[in-house]
């Protein structure tokens, strides 16, 4: 598969909450993905991913969420997502812009990392 179309899947599997099955078919079994902050800043392999997706789960509900469409330039591809979130131990409501950038190589997504303002 090319970036672009690696990219296109992500796009529509985020908008369909299927996750699950992006990180099946697009990701590399040696994925890097980078927060911008802790606790789960850096995390790697489907374990990291999976541990990190427990986390959000059990930290947020999500109210309503939008995906751009991807831009790509080579091997790199990125979206913006729009998230309405509610942060479970503490109530509180926010919205949120975060800027997915994305690493293809060996036609499988390895690295991504999220941009997002952090809050003091």
């Amino acid at each position: 598969m090319t970036t672009q179309e690696i990219a296109d899947k992500l796009v529509s599997y985020c908008r369909n909450g299927q996750e699950a099955k992006a990180y099946e078919e697009l990701y590399s079994p040696n994925i890097t993905s980078v927060e911008m902050q802790e606790p789960m800043k850096e995390v790697h392999g489907f374990e990291g991913i999976q541990k990190k997706g427990q986390w959000w789960e059990e930290n947020f509900e999500v109210h309503g969420t939008k995906v751009s469409e991807p831009l790509v330039a080579d091997n790199h591809f990125t979206v913006r997502f729009w998230m309405d979130t509610t942060h479970k131990p503490s109530g509180y409501r926010s919205q949120m812009n975060e800027l997915a950038v994305y690493q293809v190589k060996d036609g499988k997504i390895w690295r991504e990392q999220f941009f997002y303002d952090v809050e003091a």
